[in-house]
């Protein structure tokens, strides 16, 4: 199971490197927890171009980035047994719009629609995903202090968008640190 991971790990940072060409500006990791499940995620931003800036006004605008992680989920209720456990990955790409301060420090709001491939299908705690292709929409508030370095806190939910039924959801509550170049 660690060989998959790292492999895992390593196959999401070329892949972030590659789609970002080498110019990242920010480095994560996220712990989340739902009903029966956790989560650890890892992930690099590449923020929206320069130009990719609304409303701006009185020092703060609407701008985003670029999100590609790797996520470990934990599911503890397997079949609906409890005790039950089964390990999930979870390869993710989102673009995210944050409104923030234009020197890009102090709180920040954001939210954003991603996909997301799981690296198998989600029967846990009486919740079903039929498909491994999922949407994983979130919304966030956050702090960046003057280090560069970010906290946030975001609801995180995923669902196929009704592609296949069953599809009754996966929510969780994250808690993010990150280091902005």
């Amino acid at each position: 199971m660690q060989i998959k991971k790292l492999f895992a790990v390593a196959t999401v940072g070329m892949a972030a490197q590659s789609a970002f060409a080498f110019d990242l500006n920010s480095a994560y990791v996220e712990y989340g927890h739902g009903p029966k499940v956790q989560m650890v995620r890892l992930g690099a931003t590449k923020d929206f171009s320069p130009d990719w800036s609304w409303f701006n006004s009185n020092g703060t605008h609407l701008t985003g980035y670029w999100d590609a992680s790797v996520g470990f989920w934990e599911a503890r209720q397997w079949d609906n047994v409890p005790g039950a456990k089964k390990h999930i990955e979870d390869i993710g790409f989102t673009p995210v719009f944050r409104f923030e301060n234009t020197n890009k420090k102090g709180f920040y709001v954001e939210g954003g629609i991603g996909a997301h491939v799981l690296s198998r299908l989600y029967d846990n705690n009486r919740k079903h995903l039929s498909t491994a292709f999922q949407f994983g929409d979130h919304i966030g508030v956050g702090y960046v202090f003057d280090n560069n370095w970010e906290v946030a806190l975001k609801a995180q939910h995923y669902s196929n968008g009704g592609i296949k039924e069953p599809n009754s959801g996966v929510n969780f509550v994250m808690m993010k640190v990150a280091y902005r170049y």
